[in-house]
This record gives structure tokens, C-alpha cells and sequence, in this order.
């Protein structure tokens, strides 16, 4: 196991890549290596690396793992990796591979171009820093495993391009806002250009549906995860299960006994004498007694539970009361396993989305339900894997599902909807094969999740109150004091302001209102005008509260109605800081911040300095954007009013080449639309609970590179009736 990181294009790379190994002084990491430009070094401990490194350099990966760092440089390639392949026997044979290890056999695998991800099973994050001699330039490439059981995050901004592990290890870094690699994205960073490519690939097709018996299926479903099971067992080893007593954890335990293996069951609950005994606790012991498997029981008392939580939550980097209930009970499994002695962990994590086991599901057509199953399973690297991960690396464990090996998979999402939702009961084939097998009590078991199953969540419903919060959320930012700051969010419809709070959102700060200052001056340099009218749809769209506040739009007097609005929004939902969406506009930026300044709020502007291409690509391909104006050289009507796709950043792209060429502009063109180049609106995204609809519009030429989408009438669509 290992943690990884790198950094490119800033004079201070190793000493940014060694804060960023500081944050993981605590894991008992034994070995660190480090590679620049001038070779590799490798040390016991980090101070050791700190004086051995070398300065001045521009680039570097690294990396701390508990094991020797099996990091490659050969010739001009450099590699490394935090990587667990358990079919590398397979691997060597199929592909005639000399490597032996897996961070060996993965690189061989990508200089010989022969990395397919659904025929490597295993979990790994890798970064592969080599010279392509068709383009006669050095690039980096990172990749993930196709589900992303490891963790890979990005940076890009002034201060060069970086990667890590976790988020925390880019925040200290100097890189706070930090972008999850999707795992069926390969991204290409070109060091020369400091210039991203993010290369996609589908994964996981629902066709042909499998048309054999029942029988036949689940004969191949108990094969397959058997044989799952069987390579993820370190040899010699005695492993652990984590075990709640449910159809899952029963499975695997059972089949853990039929291959002889030496493990003992892991549970953890609340305890305390105002609850009924934990559901996952009665399970538990009825069933490992059944079963005739050893158990071993951490029962955390109410009045230790805030210790685990100054544990949880800032590894966590979160303070979602469902994840950080979730994540409890792991990491106090996690613990006891590594007191024991025990450093891999079985876990049924991947069967609600395989076998559909969400009420969700029961509500769908059938032919929508492996159309749902995908699109859950696609969605487990940001809801569930990074969480698990960070929990089990935390306590030095490696944290293995054998339900989500890309055969099983791959073939689980084609049986037919109707052997998995048989008479209206989730996960029936599931629970038919665990029945097959005499486990009839756990087969069924309704299913119970682990913050309710093992009381976590109710501890912590009780713990807030006491604490004197309505809201666990609140409660939970004490764990987590840079969290703690309630927040508004400039917005002006598009798609940067957008974004931003997206960003905040999603590293934990409540979000309490939008603020919109809606200009009659079109030509405002500090507030964004087009389509600003449909802001009222958005927020509704969003659930979030929206002050508006007009302006005559006059320079410098608009700014006292940006005061206005600011001291509205603090008196009326409290709010201590204010999000931006600024990227490179210092003119926005320092008139916000002093604004902001004289009512004691503090700003964020998580998109600062972001490189300008990255960030028009990270929109994309999170949100639904349409231009609404255009005014630029090598633009046009024809861009107004449609989603903007990967292929329309590929030709902005080439126009700002063009121009700068041939001297149109001195800098070309601003590719994140900063300079007025064009104006954004956002249509749909993550933050939606509804799609807005433009029903009614026009388009206003006013010459040929200068026209204006008129939106005159919209509404919002329920997602759920858009997506069918």
C-alpha cells in the first residue's frame, strides 16, 4: 500500500512534494521515494529524504508506502504507483510480462500499450512519466483502475500542475481545491505545453443482456466471486471480513470457511445503554455462531465516540453525517484488525449497485434497472471507495472487494432485471445462492445500513443534541474548524460562479444562500448580465435561497450595492464568507475582497489562478453549459444556445493558437471566456435537483463575431422524468 504524489512546472517541487509526504507522518510509513529530473532517491524516513533531495528542480513524483516502494525509472521512464493486482499470474502469462510485482507489471503493461482496464483486477492509482517520440516531448499520464478503488486527485493552476493520493496532501501542497481523476478518464499532461488531455473510455456495456437459465447464472455468479475471493487472499496470510450479518458479509464469510482459509469476522457498533442492542450486533453473533466462524466485536461507548470522530473527520476531509457514520464503524474495524495483527479485509462493498438492492431500483421499469445499476456503480469512486480507502490506509490495511472484480461485474450487469428484483425483493438472486447454501437467515434479512444497523447514526443524532445543534452537520464541523464557516456564493448563472460553489460545496462548507447583483449596465466589468434574469430558476433548481440585489451598473457606485447585498446576506442567513467564482480578474477579485473586507466576511475563490483551459474542460464535463454571448474573433452565432461539448474546447483551443500566431491578439484568446470572449449559463449538473429547460429564445446578431442569446422563456424539468 502505498500514498503518491507529483508535481510539474514549479521551481519548488520537492519541497511541495515533501509537505505533501508530511501529512501521512502519522501511518507508519517506512519507506519514501522521490524521483526529479537528476534520478531517484529513496529513504526509511522522511527526513532523510528531505536531505538527500536535490534543488532546483522543476518536476517530481514521490511517494510513502508501508512495504519497499516498487517505483520504477528505466531509461527515460518514471513511474509510480500505489497498486494492489491480484490476478498478476494471469497477467504474465496472457501478455509474456517479465515483471513480477504489480507496480512492475502495470508499467509494463503501459510501455508496451497493453493496459486494458477490465482485464486487470486489482486496485491501483499510477502516474507514468515518460518521452513520447512521436511528439518528441516528455508527458505524464495518470490512470486508475476502472471502478477507482484508489484514490488519484488533480491541480492545475499558476502554480504548476500536481497530483496526490488524497486532497489533504494536495492542500498541503498549496493546492486547496484539488479535482477527483475520474477512473475511466486517462488524463495526458504535456510538461513542455502545461497543457491537460483527458482521454476517456467506456466501461462496463449492459449488452448483450446474458439470456441462460437462472440456475445457469448463479452457478457463474458463485464461480466467479469464489474465484474472486481466492485471488485476493494474500498467501500464508490470516485475513479479516468486515461482518454485519447481512446476505453480503455472510457470503463472503462462508465462502472464506469453504476454502479453508485462516480469518476471523470483524464488527464494530455503538453501545449504550439508552439504545436497543445494534441490529448488526445481534446478526452478527447469531450468525457467525451458525456459521461456526470466529468474531471479533469493537463496541465503542457514546462517551468515546468523539474520539473516533477527531479521527474520522478530518481524514475523512468531510463532514456528511451519512459518510462519516459509514466510515466510523470501518475505522474502528479497521483499528482492531491492526491490533490483531490483520493487514487485508474482505468486504461486500459493490452488491446494491451489482444485484439491485436500492428501493430506487424496486421503483424502475425493469428495463431501466441494470441502466441504474451502472450508473450507481460509475458514481462509487466519490460515495463510497475514496471514503473506504482513506479509512483502512489510515490504520495500514488493505481493504479488498471481491463482489467488484471486473468479470463480475462486467457479467452482473447484464442478468436480466427480473432475476434480481424477484417479487419485489432486492437483491433476490443474491439472496437465492446465499439460501442455496444454507444461509437462510442472513439471505433474508432485510437490508439495514451500516449507520442505522450498527447505531452510529443515532449516536450521533443524540451526541448533537447534547452539543446544543439541530443540525449533525454543525455538530460535525467542530471536528473539522476550517470547515466551520457558513457560507454565500456570488452567482451569476454561469457557469465560473457555478463551479466555485460546487467546489465549496463539496469540501464540506454549508452553503446557506446564492447572491445575484443584477446589472442594467450590459457592459458592467464587475457583474455578469446575460441570462442573470434566470438565476430565480437556478436557485430554485439547487434548493438554496437567492437575494437579489439591482444595480444601475455605474463604475465603482455598483460596488456599494455589492455592499448591500453582502450586509442583507449576513443579517438575514448569517453568513461568514463569501464564495467567488474569479479566475484570473484581479480587477473582480480586489473590489470583491475589500467589499467583503468591510463587513468581516471572509472570500474564497477556489478557482484563482486556475489554468484557464483545465477549468473550461472540468465544467464541461461536470455541468450542461451553453454560451449565451458571444464577442470574439473566430465566434459566432452558431455557438450560442447549444451544450458545449469536449470537441468545442478542442476548436477554442486551436483559434487561441491561431490567433496568437498570427498576431490577431498579443495573448490570443481567453479560453475560460474571462476577457468577455463569451458568457456562460448553466443548464444542468450535480447541484440540480431539477434541469432547467429554455423553451422560448432568440438570437440577436450585433455583427458577425458579436451576438447574444435572448432566453424568453424557461422552465424546470424534473431530472428523473428528463433521464427516462
Amino acid at each position: 500500500m502505498a500514498r503518491i504524489l507529483g508535481v510539474f512546472n514549479n521551481p519548488q517541487a520537492v519541497e511541495l512534494a515533501l509537505r505533501g509526504l508530511s501529512v501521512l507522518q502519522d501511518r507508519n510509513h517506512t519507506h519514501f521515494w522521490l524521483c526529479t529530473e537528476a534520478g531517484a532517491i529513496m529513504a526509511r524516513e522522511l527526513r532523510e529524504l528531505d536531505a538527500q533531495a536535490p534543488p532546483g528542480t522543476m518536476q517530481c513524483i514521490a511517494c510513502a508506502s508501508s512495504q519497499p516502494a516498487y517505483t520504477q525509472t528505466t531509461g527515460e521512464d518514471r513511474f509510480v504507483a500505489d497498486a494492489e493486482l491480484y490476478n498478476v499470474p494471469e497477467l504474465k502469462e496472457q501478455y509474456q510480462l517479465e515483471a513480477d510485482t504489480s507496480t512492475a507489471v502495470l508499467q509494463e503493461l503501459l510501455e508496451r500499450a497493453q493496459l486494458h482496464a477490465q482485464t486487470v483486477d486489482g486496485a491501483y492509482a499510477c502516474a507514468f512519466w515518460t518521452r513520447e517520440d512521436a511528439a518528441d516531448e516528455e508527458v505524464l499520464y495518470l490512470l486508475r483502475d476502472v471502478l477507482g478503488l484508489r484514490p488519484l486527485c488533480f491541480a492545475h493552476a499558476s502554480g504548476g500542475f500536481a497530483f496526490a493520493s488524497e486532497r489533504k496532501m494536495l492542500a498541503a501542497m498549496g493546492f486547496p481545491h484539488a479535482f477527483v481523476l475520474e477512473p475511466r478518464t486517462r488524463l495526458r499532461y504535456s510538461i513542455k505545453e502545461d497543457q491537460l488531455q483527458f482521454l476517456k473510455q467506456e466501461a462496463f456495456s449492459l449488452a448483450p443482456e446474458l439470456t441462460e437459465t437462472e440456475q445457469h447464472l448463479k452457478d457463474d455468479v458463485l464461480r466467479m466471486l469464489r474465484a474472486s475471493i481466492a485471488r485476493r487472499i494474500p498467501r500464508g496470510e490470516k485475513i479479516g471480513v468486515l461482518f454485519s450479518g447481512g446476505v453480503d458479509s455472510t457470503l463472503l464469510a462462508q465462502l472464506c470457511k469453504e476454502q479453508n482459509l485462516d480469518f476471523v469476522c470483524y464488527t464494530a457498533i455503538v453501545d449504550d445503554p439508552a439504545f436497543k442492542t445494534a441490529e448488526d450486533l445481534r446478526y452478527a453473533t447469531r450468525i457467525a455462531a451458525d456459521l461456526d466462524v470466529p468474531l471479533t466485536i469493537t463496541k465503542i461507548k457514546l462517551d468515546q465516540l468523539e474520539n473516533y470522530l477527531q479521527e474520522v473527520v478530518p481524514l475523512l476531509d468531510d463532514v456528511d453525517s451519512i459518510k462519516v457514520s459509514v466510515a466510523l464503524p470501518l475505522y474502528a474495524a479497521c483499528e482492531q484488525a491492526k491490533e490483531d495483527g490483520v493487514a487485508t479485509l474482505l468486504y461486500g462493498l459493490g452488491t446494491e449497485e451489482l444485484f439491485a438492492g436500492y428501493e430506487r431500483h424496486r421503483r424502475m421499469p425493469p428495463e431501466a434497472v441494470n441502466r441504474e445499476c451502472r450508473a450507481g456503480l460509475l458514481q462509487m469512486h466519490e460515495r463510497d471507495l475514496y471514503r473506504d480507502d482513506v479509512m483502512a490506509n489510515a490504520q495500514g490495511i488493505s481493504l479488498r472487494a471481491p463482489f467488484l472484480a471486473p468479470e463480475l461485474v462486467a457479467y452482473a450487469l447484464r442478468i436480466p432485471a427480473a432475476y434480481k428484483l424477484a417479487a419485489g425483493v432486492d437483491k433476490a438472486m443474491l439472496r437465492t445462492i446465499a439460501r442455496d447454501l444454507g444461509l437462510a437467515e442472513a439471505a433474508g434479512r432485510k437490508k439495514r445500513a451500516v449507520q442505522y444497523g450498527a447505531n452510529v447514526m443515532k449516536a450521533l443524532e443524540k451526541l448533537t443534541k447534547r452539543a446544543g445543534y439541530r443540525y449533525s452537520r454543525d455538530y460535525l464541523r467542530t471536528f473539522f474548524p476550517a470547515r466551520n464557516i457558513r457560507l454565500g456564493a456570488l452567482f451569476s448563472s454561469g457557469k465560473d460562479s457555478t463551479f466555485a460553489l460546487w467546489l465549496m460545496q463539496k469540501a464540506g462548507y454549508p452553503l446557506e444562500c446564492l447572491i445575484t447583483i443584477k446589472s442594467r449596465n450590459p457592459e458592467s466589468y464587475m457583474f455578469h448580465t446575460p441570462a442573470v434574469e434566470l438565476t430565480d430558476l437556478q436557485a430554485e433548481a439547487m434548493g438554496l435561497p437567492l437575494l437579489t440585489q439591482e444595480t444601475a451598473g455605474e463604475e465603482e457606485k455598483e460596488l456599494e450595492d455589492l455592499h448591500a447585498a453582502l450586509r442583507a446576506a449576513k443579517q438575514r442567513y448569517g453568513i461568514e464568507g463569501v464564495v467567488t467564482g474569479a479566475l484570473w480578474s484581479s480587477y473582480q477579485k480586489d473590489r470583491i475582497e475589500r467589499i467583503a473586507g468591510e463587513e468581516q466576511l471572509k472570500v474564497f475563490s477556489p478557482l484563482w489562478h486556475i489554468h484557464q483551459e483545465t477549468e473550461l474542460r472540468l465544467v464541461i464535463d461536470t455541468f450542461e453549459v451553453i454560451f449565451t454571448a458571444v464577442s470574439a474573433y473566430g465566434l459566432d452565432k452558431t455557438w450560442l444556445g447549444r451544450p458545449i461539448a469536449t470537441a468545442d474546447v478542442d476548436r477554442l483551443v486551436a483559434l487561441n493558437e491561431q490567433l496568437a500566431k498570427y498576431g490577431r491578439r498579443t495573448t490570443g484568446l481567453n479560453i475560460a471566456g474571462e476577457g468577455g470572449e463569451f458568457e456562460s449559463l448553466v443548464l444542468d449538473g450535480p447541484l440540480f435537483t431539477k434541469k432547467l429547460i429554455i423553451t422560448e429564445s432568440e438570437i440577436r446578431e450585433e455583427g458577425e463575431h458579436t451576438a447574444r442569446l435572448i432566453v424568453k422563456k424557461a422552465v424546470l424539468q424534473d431530472k428523473s422524468a428528463h433521464h427516462l
